[in-house]
């Protein structure tokens, strides 16, 4: 309790990244996404398809402040979710992308979706894919 009380944004950051100033903070971020996610071959493989957004929202998790996030439903440590966000690769991004190009679904919170997604991608784009390998394998057969 002797710590002095925060002031702000800034102060979040310069304890968390020592002599940075919050927009450094946010250009490094924007930094590693683009790297994880080979940001450049995916503009070139999806030039339909809104990269930027998806950078843009994962962004804005890792900049978060808060203790906690709301993830399909549940309340989250924003450590755990950062952790899982910063996992995230050009495959999974590629996983959401096919999930929303197949989805029939009315897509109400486009934002709340998209982070669920990017959330659980890491989890559940192998069995997406065996999936539709084993169909594919059994319909041609």
């Amino acid at each position: 309790r002797d710590q002095p009380r925060s002031r702000g944004l800034g102060d979040v950051y310069k304890r968390q990244h020592p002599g940075a100033q919050p927009e450094e903070v946010i250009e490094e971020y924007r930094k590693e996404i683009r790297e994880n996610i080979e940001y450049d071959h995916l503009r070139r493989q999806h030039p339909y398809d809104d990269i930027d957004e998806i950078a843009d929202l994962m962004l804005e998790v890792l900049c978060t402040r808060d203790s906690f996030m709301r993830i399909g439903g549940k309340q989250l440590y924003t450590a755990l979710v950062k952790e899982r966000f910063l996992k995230l690769d050009s495959s999974h991004i590629e996983y959401v992308l096919d999930c929303l190009r197949e989805s029939t679904a009315d897509i109400r919170n486009i934002k709340a979706y998209l982070l669920e997604m990017l959330f659980n991608a890491p989890a559940t784009c192998g069995s997406y894919y065996r999936a539709k390998v084993n169909h594919d394998f059994h319909d041609s057969g």
